[in-house]
């Protein structure tokens, strides 16, 4: 099936973490030209890119996604070296493992968590719409896509997690209001949030390392089985498209098992070790 994203310039960022990557390893099969940003694992996306074969088709990106300027910057570069931006996926995030209690997280960690994944896609975003208000909208009438990566954390609450729930539920209202101001600069031009559950990723997968937790998780899911990587980049690759999704802004699209914010299973029902069968190589 053609996604219409053969030749489009995307903009990743987070691309060296698990989400992040398998997005662009996706956009990159669809033959997306890419623009990646990475930061702590830059070296390890650089290699990953030239493994790839994609020296032609991809421009590395160190920066901080905190910085509004180096976002700025970024997209500067990106249009000078590509001519423009289609789509920006903004992606980069973290999820502080420690449990803690609201009324005992530091200051500190509240405002890390919310600059990095609030106001860090907020900037990226921004930087976004600017390129785009100067390159102008395509000729051949295909929008530009903005899509956001969220977390069921937003909807339902995270227990001891309240920065990252916090920083996520942001996004809603930034979606929302997008979707509006978005047309003013191309027509076709869409935002969109997908909103992962549980996902397989060097973020989660210490917190998932015990059976108990994996039962945990399952208990709560229709589906008895994790996300992987590529379930969510494909999701992403799907609103991003000018073909498949032309008509779809201003949405959430939940990818999480069917997931209720409740226990829909009994421990008994749950087998962890087919659940982490059926996650694969990944």
């Amino acid at each position: 099936m053609d996604t219409g994203l053969d030749g489009k310039v995307v903009w990743i960022t987070g691309a060296s973490g698990g989400i992040g990557r398998e997005v662009a390893r996706v956009f990159a099969a669809e033959g997306a030209r890419l623009v990646l940003q990475g930061r702590s694992q830059f070296e390890s996306l650089q290699s990953w890119a030239r493994a790839e074969g994609l020296d032609e088709r991809a421009l590395c990106l160190r920066y901080d996604v905190r910085d509004r300027a180096a976002s700025f910057d970024a997209a500067a570069r990106a249009v000078e070296h590509f001519g423009r931006l289609d789509v920006c996926v903004a992606n980069a995030g973290v999820w502080p493992a420690a449990d803690e209690p609201f009324h005992r997280m530091s200051e500190a960690r509240v405002r890390d968590t919310v600059d990095t994944n609030l106001l860090g896609a907020a900037w990226t975003a921004q930087a976004f719409l600017h390129a785009l208000e100067e390159t102008g909208p395509r000729d051949d009438g295909d929008g530009a896509a903005l899509v956001f990566t969220g977390s069921t954390a937003g909807r339902f609450g995270e227990r001891d997690h309240a920065d990252y729930a916090l920083t996520k539920a942001g996004m809603y209202g930034l979606v929302r209001t997008l979707k509006n101001e978005l047309p003013r600069l191309d027509p076709y031009a869409r935002v969109n949030l997908v909103e992962p559950g549980w996902t397989v990723t060097e973020m989660a997968r210490e917190a998932l390392e015990d059976d108990e937790a994996v039962a945990r998780v399952a208990r709560t899911l229709a589906l008895r089985q994790l996300a992987r990587a590529r379930d969510i980049a494909h999701a992403v690759v799907f609103l991003a498209s000018p073909a498949l999704a032309r008509h779809i802004s201003g949405e959430v699209l939940t990818v999480a098992g069917g997931m209720e914010g409740r226990l829909l299973w009994d421990r008994p029902e749950v087998d962890v070790q087919e659940i982490r069968r059926r996650l694969g190589p990944d």
